[in-house]
């Protein structure tokens, strides 16, 4: 799987190389967000900007990383969000709990960084 993490401004973005985030690709992403948020992590952003298409289990994935990082005392957003990934998060409902911002230089500055 093509993705990478980086710190900026005491926020770790975690940056997804593909063009379909979806099962098996799914375990991966988890795995590292997971372990950003067990390693202390609080501020984290997820770019979606390469990402054109998300099914439900990538939702519900998100959702379920959302709700481990609020549990944790910190807090998951979303940059980049294409059209069609964001109408996927308006049908499920997710946009009402996760914060979607226009690029990543904004996500980051949204934790006051």
């Amino acid at each position: 799987m093509n993705l990478s993490t980086e710190q900026a401004n005491g926020v770790s973005i975690v940056r997804v190389g593909e063009s379909r985030l979806m099962y098996p690709l799914l375990s991966e992403f988890s795995t590292v967000v997971t372990e950003l948020l067990a390693a202390g992590e609080k501020k984290l952003v997820v770019d979606l900007s390469e990402v054109g298409y998300v099914d439900s289990a990538t939702i519900g994935c998100l959702m379920d990383l959302y709700r481990q990082a609020s549990a944790a005392g910190g807090a998951l957003k979303l940059a980049g969000v294409q059209k069609r990934v964001e109408t996927m998060l308006t049908m499920t409902g997710a946009q009402n709990f996760i914060e979607v911002h226009p690029d990543e230089p904004s996500a980051v500055k949204s934790f006051g960084a």
